[in-house]
């Protein structure tokens, strides 16, 4: 499962910190907030608030955080990044009382810009890696949810919701330290011929800027919208496949779409060498509104709910990687840390605003009209990304007029 010039080893060692980032930093909260919301005294919304405000705090960095990864390299970003999560799991573990609590979810999110997909990405292209280890890597991290919802679970029936988070920090240092230590060690071992993309001890004014083009602006739409839907969804399916009339099916049809986001990314890994990472996110947007449409026009089925659950899996799955791949082939390697950051924080601020969002649309409308109009806002999603291909292509036709007039005009000197 190597990448060019990336080993399988650095691939899967980053994919293992990328379980235990995603599994502690975030997958595990849900478990543990029922909890956290007793000892504390305070209302389990205000739980979640507080995460929403710290997803909210960490997409404004995650340009940042890029913008540090082109500069320093994503590898060495990570080191200190490992220590910031460990110290922020810590500080929630310790928490007083909520100030504290909160203060440490905030510096949660905040570390979570330097450990997670969008510096890890970075890496493994720095590494000289392409769009085929981005893909192996989301593949590995799939297993997070499925791994760590059970865990925490398990975890939680034995030890305190703070035990618990002093495990997960020691996990961070224990492990994705020592493998982030490693992975800048090797990052720092490769000569600089042989770098794709070299991380620079500063940014300078010889190197490309953004490219604040339409293509780009979409591609910024896209991806926030696609994290809209996501986030919607997922932070409360349980309840909404009840609410459409699945009754004791729900739980069952939701637990499908974990496997049915690692099966699409096998999928790809095995099939999808070549294939345009533009129509790639074109149909994930596509699957993604498509199998909540679905949802609706069948249910109370229990099979057209599982048809949902298998799509909306299939274009969580894909959009994982096409985050990755899709800014990689429409701007190329120079400032790929930025344009990432930059990516992520669309998605995060969506996101952040998508599960109060759905509610209050829920409690204004209803559950099946609101669930219509976020399946318009997916249409929006799919507009986005068709511009993309269309304005790319006009974009590559004219740069091979452009280079056939060259040839033109070079072989009427000679």
């Amino acid at each position: 499962m190597s990448d060019g010039k990336v080993p399988a080893s650095a691939i899967w060692a980053l994919g293992v910190t990328q379980i235990i980032g995603y599994g502690t930093l975030y997958y595990s909260y849900s478990i543990l907030a029922p909890a956290i919301a007793t000892e504390l005294a305070w209302s389990p919304k205000w739980v979640f608030a507080v995460l929403s405000a710290s997803l909210l705090a960490s997409a404004v960095l995650a340009p940042v955080a890029g913008s540090l990864a082109d500069r320093y390299g994503a590898a060495r970003l990570m080191v200190p990044g490992s220590l910031a999560a460990a110290g922020a799991l810590l500080l929630c573990a310790l928490a007083p009382g909520r100030i504290g609590f909160a203060v440490g979810v905030l510096a949660m999110e905040l570390a979570s810009c330097f450990v997670l997909y969008s510096t890890a990405f970075v890496a493994i292209v720095q590494l000289g890696g392409r769009g085929r280890g981005i893909t192996h890597l989301t593949l590995i991290a799939g297993f997070a949810s499925t791994l760590f919802w059970p865990l925490t679970t398990l975890l939680h029936n034995h030890l305190g919701w703070r035990e618990v988070l002093l495990l997960f920090a020691a996990l961070n240092v224990g492990i994705c330290l020592p493998v982030h230590w490693w992975l800048a060690r090797f990052s720092r071992s490769i000569g600089e011929e042989d770098r794709i993309v070299p991380a620079t001890s500063g940014i300078s004014a010889s190197q490309p800027r953004l490219d604040w083009s339409p293509i780009f602006v979409l591609m910024l739409a896209g991806f926030a919208i696609e994290g809209f839907m996501l986030s919607a969804i997922l932070v409360q399916m349980v309840p909404l496949l009840t609410m459409v009339g699945l009754g004791g099916a729900a739980v069952i049809v939701a637990s499908l779409f974990g496997p049915s986001q690692v099966a699409s990314r096998l999928v790809n890994m095995l099939f999808g060498h070549g294939l345009s990472q533009t129509w790639l996110a074109l149909g994930a947007t596509g699957a993604l509104a498509g199998g909540l449409a679905v949802l609706l026009v069948a249910a109370p089925s229990v099979p057209g709910a599982i048809l949902f659950a298998v799509l909306f899996g299939f274009g969580s799955g894909l959009m994982s990687i096409v985050t990755g791949t899709l800014p990689l082939e429409l701007f190329g390697h120079a400032r790929y840390g930025s344009y990432v950051g930059w990516i992520t924080a669309a998605r995060q601020f969506c996101s952040a605003f998508a599960p109060f969002g759905l509610t209050f649309m829920i409690a204004a409308v209803g559950v099946f009209p609101a669930l219509w109009l976020n399946v318009l806002v997916g249409l929006f999603g799919i507009a986005a990304f068709a511009g993309i291909a269309l304005l790319s292509r006009s974009r590559n036709k004219s740069r091979r007029t452009a280079d056939e007039a060259t040839v033109a005009v070079g072989a009427e000197i000679v």
